[in-house]
């Protein structure tokens, strides 16, 4: 799977889970940048993006993220397991 088709899926994810459809998300994107994206809709996108890969984030991981290519870029290093 591409970087390009994973934050396609990620942005559908997002855009369902925030309630945002025109939602443009790119690699750079931040939950600073989006009023809607707090502490509950984060768990909700999180949940549903391990569901969508089928894959499993520890917190320490997902601490470390700092945007949505941070999170693909982690998406990539579990589905090449």
């Amino acid at each position: 799977m591409t970087n390009s088709e994973i934050l396609q899926n990620i942005t559908t994810i997002m855009r369902e889970v925030l309630e945002i459809p025109n939602l443009n998300v790119t690699f750079e994107t931040s939950a600073a940048e989006v009023d809607e994206w707090d502490s509950m809709t984060h768990i909700q996108i999180i949940a549903s993006i391990e569901a969508k890969f089928k894959v499993r984030f520890a917190l320490g991981e997902l601490q470390a993220l700092k945007n949505v290519g941070d999170m693909i870029g982690l998406i990539e290093k579990k589905l090449s397991k």
